[in-house]
């Protein structure tokens, strides 16, 4: 591969993606396009840059994007925001009105690990809820991911992975060597494309965000402007979960640390912003 035509194929990821490819993820690019390469008969990358530079590509660069993104994710994963998850949403119920609907946002959510551990905290708590009703909105890039999202079922390494046995015996169902969630559960969450380039507004506002092991993948202005925007969903007592890597400091002031916490985002004060 030229670097001509790895600069093109970075340029078109980081365009409809966000995500950054450095020249030593050359062999990213030869690994994970090698299946698609040999499916259309493209002889490599520098031909697959010639055929995308080409009209009428658009299905093909939305393919390479997918194929590009990464799709790791388990149930509970790093245990740490669920914790305070499960703190967290009484508090909001109690401070609701009635009929208020609480709104949680997994962006990047790759195949639902995510949406569905926010579903059983949810399903845990009970009563402490106070009755509120809790709608989780799961988006991705990749439509592969969001398609097994939304049929809800899962493997026994998938569950295996994070997901303590009672909680998997209350909220799943067991079919063959798969796990099935429950429809009670599966109510909760629904999926959608979503890519966190373009302008989350039209999706409404959310009491909570998680947008977690993401923002690595972005360079420094692209994260800006992703948290900036972020903030702007939720209203004052709303939190954003980050990634155990990722922080708002020197990318924005209008998220600030939650006391106490890690990777735990609040919005900040307007005392608190700068001019």
């Amino acid at each position: 591969m030229t670097p001509d035509s790895f600069n093109y194929l970075a340029g078109l990821v980081k365009q409809r993606s966000g995500i950054v490819l450095t020249a030593d993820k050359g062999y990213m690019l030869e690994t994970r396009l090698a299946p698609m390469l040999r499916r259309d008969g493209i002889a490599g990358l520098d031909a697959l840059a010639l055929r995308l530079r080409a009209p009428g590509s658009t299905a093909l660069a939305a393919e390479v994007v997918e194929a590009l993104t990464t799709n790791e994710s388990s149930f509970f994963r790093d245990g740490k925001p669920f914790e305070h998850l499960k703190k967290l949403l009484p508090k909001l119920a109690a401070a609701r009105p009635a009929g208020h609907v609480i709104r949680i946002w997994s962006a990047a959510c790759s195949s639902g690990q995510e949406a569905y551990s926010i579903a059983m905290t949810v399903a845990e708590l009970g009563t402490a809820m106070a009755g509120k009703r809790v709608e989780i909105l799961g988006t991705d890039l990749s439509r592969e991911m969001l398609d097994r999202a939304q049929q809800a079922v899962f493997t026994q390494f998938e569950v295996q992975r994070g997901l303590p046995v009672q909680m998997l015996v209350r909220h799943f169902i067991q079919d063959g060597t798969r796990w099935r969630v429950k429809p009670e559960l599966r109510a909760m969450a629904r999926f959608q494309p979503f890519n966190l380039l373009d302008d989350p507004r039209s999706l409404g506002r959310f009491d909570i965000v998680f947008c977690r092991n993401v923002l690595i993948y972005f360079d420094a202005p692209t994260k800006s402007r992703v948290l900036a925007t972020l903030a702007g969903l939720l209203p004052p007592d709303g939190v954003v979960y980050l990634g155990g890597a990722e922080t708002v400091l020197g990318l924005t002031e209008r998220l600030v640390p939650a006391a106490g916490e890690r990777g735990v985002y609040e919005p900040a004060r307007p005392a608190a912003r700068s001019a």
